[in-house]
């Protein structure tokens, strides 16, 4: 009996190894699990699109400054409508026949009075128009707001990066912790069966009463319905763990092992400056002041020049007399639109002064969520460390009752309670183990220290 005792013992403590502090282990698979996380998100996949429309939005900006060459033509076909006389014969055909009589010839013929239509018929106008904008203060702006604009859009996208990783980091400590629980489990499944076996002999050989016997049974009953309940929890970490990773949800999950408490140097963090959030609002600003900017362009004149290269005539004639060109210098300039300007400069003005103050405010409350961070993982490290110290008193009363239980100077009733404290304290360490990198990935997302790839 003391042999079997001694070796349900020895796996609880292979159990117990987990969740005393070693040299930290590096979590390759982990960071393997971010890289894929991010390659695969479809949230994120959707940012980048935004991303590449603003990256061609802002190829249309700069095209906008480059010279625009359009092609165009009109043919007309007319008949009827306004006319316009012209007396040749009357004003030609006198001097026409006198110089008949001087040249004794009809050299000189007698003209008919004209009428023409003022619409032209059968006429066409084909011509090439080449503009260049050379002083537009509108397309500067709109440059640099469409900049502007992909900037923000990169931050948007690395924002959605870094909240991936800590709920990826969350959800697979969150699986480790019920992986570890059904290890924990099914160990001391392993001891209370055993436990049931002795009972039962020493029960037949009238050593104990029946009181034991069923304490034991009801113990392994329970304990199965542990189990299945931390392996339902374990199926749900896993299901929600790769979903995040976009992949099928019972795909298996490799794990590193995790034994130590994180680096303690976040603890003493209290730069937010890093903070996306913090970073759009910049942004948001600067594209507020070219706004403003872009609304008092009215008091700049706009000049741009225009070269019309083509060719028109009747009856489609293309010759040396048909070609033309025409070259212009064009400028506009707003002088009067009755306050209008000068309102959605106010606008703009205005809604600068909105960002600020609610920069301010962002500012603060990115601070206190850094301090609620570190103060949660302070309470779990104080935990973790509370957790260990019942771990080796509850070990110890356990190998202490189960010696006595063995000599016969314990009851089971008393056996049980050292297994219970022990088991429950093997959960509760590794409960405060896997809290306190829950709550380290939760300061990295806080004061953004977390390097994205």
């Amino acid at each position: 009996m003391i042999n079997v005792f001694q070796k349900n013992l020895f796996w609880c403590c292979i159990v117990y190894t987990i969740f005393t502090p070693n040299v930290a282990a590096a979590q390759s698979k982990l960071d393997s699990y971010i890289r894929q996380g991010i390659e695969s998100n479809q949230s994120i996949n959707q940012q980048n699109f935004i991303l590449e429309k603003n990256v061609y939005a802002l190829g249309e900006a700069k095209s906008m400054f480059l010279p625009n060459v359009a092609f165009s033509t009109t043919y007309t076909k007319a008949d009827g409508g306004r006319t316009i006389d012209i007396p040749v014969g009357d004003l030609m055909n006198n001097v026409y026949a006198t110089l008949n009589q001087l040249t004794g010839s009809n050299s000189f013929p007698q003209l008919q009075n004209q009428r023409e239509l003022l619409n032209p018929d059968n006429f066409y106008d084909a011509k090439f128009r080449i503009t260049q904008p050379i002083l537009n203060a509108e397309l500067r702006y709109n440059k640099k707001i469409k900049s502007k604009q992909i900037d923000l859009q990169k931050t948007e996208v690395l924002l959605y990066k870094r909240e991936l990783v800590k709920e990826i980091k969350t959800a697979y400590y969150n699986y480790l912790k019920a992986t570890n629980a059904v290890q924990i489990y099914q160990s001391y499944l392993k001891l209370v069966t055993e436990g049931e076996r002795v009972n039962k002999s020493l029960f037949d050989n009238g050593k104990i009463n029946r009181t034991a016997v069923v304490r034991s049974q009801n113990e392994v009953s329970k304990i199965e319905a542990a189990i299945v309940e931390a392996i339902k929890t374990q199926e749900s970490a896993q299901y929600y763990f790769n979903f995040l990773l976009n992949r099928p949800l019972s795909d298996d999950i490799l794990v590193d092992e995790i034994s130590d408490l994180p680096a303690d140097d976040l603890l003493r963090a209290d730069n937010i400056s890093n903070r996306e959030e913090l970073s759009k609002l910049k942004i948001a600003k600067n594209i507020k002041e070219d706004l403003t900017g872009l609304a008092k362009s009215y008091l700049i004149p706009k000049i741009g020049a225009n070269l019309d290269l083509g060719s028109q005539a009747f009856d489609w004639k293309f010759n040396r007399d048909s070609r033309y060109y025409l070259f212009g210098i064009s400028l506009e300039w707003n002088l009067f639109a009755s306050g209008k300007n000068n309102y959605r400069i106010k606008q703009t003005i205005a809604e600068q002064h909105a960002i600020a103050s609610q920069t301010d405010y962002v500012e603060q409350q990115l601070f206190t969520e850094l301090k609620v961070r570190q103060a949660n993982m302070q309470r779990a490290i104080a935990q973790y460390h509370a957790a260990q110290s019942q771990l080796n008193t509850s070990q110890i009363y356990y190998h202490d009752m189960s010696k006595l239980y063995k000599e016969g100077m314990a009851i089971y009733i008393e056996l049980l309670d050292a297994q219970n404290q022990w088991i429950d304290s093997q959960l509760q360490a590794n409960i405060a183990l896997f809290d306190t990198w829950i709550s380290y990935s939760a300061i990295e997302r806080a004061n953004a220290s977390f390097n994205i790839q």
